[in-house]
């Protein structure tokens, strides 16, 4: 694929009407096209392009176009040098400023060079940063199974490969994208070996950082398996991970008053932190018991009296739990809660459901065949 331009002149020609126009520009650029060939013309353009920058869009972009169908039909070994200086200036000039104009030219670049091409990562994390910059990471492909699939293609480096999910990453969670941005994350820490997993202390931080201040983010156990997040094993983050994961409110109460400076370093409010560990240990009880007292319930979840009836209502609304109340009796009915963890127990009792219904509907068949031999 190419950029089209429609110019009935030949490249060098090209190349000479672009040093004209930028030298009237103001820029300090020979008229005369260099003895090196075409990838040295363009060097000495897309350095002193900064100046027609400052057209109005229009013009800028007809420009720009021009320089990338240049670039483009020059040999890929001669492009990526080029096109990373070009990505530089896009990035830099006028930072913060016509964000869109930006995202044009380089969306430009970017459908216009072939598919496979690895240098598109980089013309792709340009696209990134602008977009993040003017809250439209909608218009950028950040759906997961496209990026792996790029990973592939350009044959990035590990290095590369996080470089580019963390930029998506930031990139989504500064566009209040979290649930995308979680995926994201979850991917980058799950592409860390036990080698360099240590490397990843930082984005296992983070992550599970924005795990628990998610109002809305409940089940986090599988970050636990993560390698980087395992390597984290035995400091403050880990055991407060674990708590969210499996432990009590009363465990979360014990772990504040003994590292309130911890938690308000993180950034993560006591408040939202309680009301999540009162849902989390309601859905365990929740599994294990299918009615709970009132009582039992103010005690573990260190409420009044007249705020049970609220809270089961709320916690109702997260769709975790499912249960009524029965004022008369002073309890609550459990009809169905959501496991905190799923590992091998969760796995065994499912197999258990499933083989007992497979059994009561082979039980059921049997019957209505002896009712009716003809079922």
């Amino acid at each position: 694929m190419s950029v089209p331009a429609f110019i009935d002149i030949t490249e060098e020609d090209q190349a000479l009407e672009l040093r004209a126009y930028i030298k009237a520009k103001g820029a300090e650029i020979s008229e005369e096209n260099s003895e090196g060939g075409l990838h040295v013309d363009l060097a000495q353009i897309i350095e002193a392009c900064d100046v027609c920058l400052k057209d109005d869009d229009k013009e800028v972009e007809s420009v720009m176009n021009s320089i990338v169908s240049l670039l483009l039909i020059l040999e890929t070994e001669k492009q990526e040098a080029l096109i990373e200086s070009l990505c530089e200036k896009l990035l830099k000039s006028r930072e913060g400023e016509r964000p869109s104009l930006r995202m044009q030219l380089l969306s430009n670049l970017f459908h216009g060079m072939d598919e496979n091409t690895t240098v598109r990562y980089t013309v792709f994390c340009g696209l990134i940063k602008v977009a993040a910059t003017c809250n439209a990471i909608a218009f950028i492909p950040t759906d997961l199974d496209q990026v792996r699939k790029w990973i592939i293609d350009w044959n990035l480096t590990t290095e590369k490969k996080h470089t580019l999910l963390r930029l998506v990453y930031e990139a989504l969670v500064d566009c209040k994208k979290g649930d995308a941005a979680a995926k994201v994350m979850v991917e980058l820490l799950g592409s860390y070996t036990e080698d360099n997993a240590s490397q990843a202390r930082v984005d296992a931080h983070r992550c599970i950082v924005r795990a628990l201040k998610d109002p809305n983010t409940f089940l986090i156990d599988h970050l636990l398996t993560l390698k980087p997040v395992r390597f984290l094993e035995g400091e403050l983050i880990h055991d407060l991970l674990t708590i969210f994961v499996s432990g009590k409110l009363i465990a979360y109460v014990k772990f504040y008053q003994s590292n309130k400076d911890f938690i308000d370093s993180l950034g993560l409010s006591h408040e939202q932190n309680m009301s999540k560990m009162r849902l989390l240990t309601l859905m365990g009880m929740a599994v294990e018991f299918k009615e709970i007292s009132f009582d039992t319930m103010q005690q573990e979840l260190q409420i009044g009296a007249d705020d049970v009836e609220a809270f089961v209502i709320d916690a109702v609304r997260t769709k975790m739990v499912y249960c009524k109340i029965d004022q008369t009796q002073r309890k609550v009915i459990v009809s169905h809660s959501t496991h905190r963890t799923f590992g091998k127990q969760q796995w065994q009792q499912l197999h258990d459901s499933l083989s007992s219904w497979k059994a009561n509907l082979a039980a059921v068949k049997t019957s209505l065949q002896a009712l009716s031999p003809s079922a």
